[in-house]
């Protein structure tokens, strides 16, 4: 089973939120609204990835605290 091309762009949006490409995000955003993906789609991805990328940082900054703490020892 493969993506459509929507679903491919809802993809491509959220990773590019994950890698901070602007460039990238306008792109992909400007490239779902003409494959027809409506506001509140385009939206729910955005969403999404920022929920993602939220506790990945968090995940990061409690590792880098761990290792801090670590080298104190």
């Amino acid at each position: 089973m493969s993506l459509s091309e929507k679903e491919k762009e809802l993809v491509a949006i959220g990773a590019s939120i994950g890698s901070n490409c602007v460039p990238c995000i306008k792109h992909h955003v400007k490239k779902a609204r003409e494959l027809g993906l409506q506001t509140e789609k385009i939206e729910r991805a955005i969403k999404i990835s920022k929920r993602i990328k939220q506790v990945s940082n968090g995940k990061v900054s409690e590792a880098a605290l761990e290792q801090l703490k670590k080298d104190e020892r």
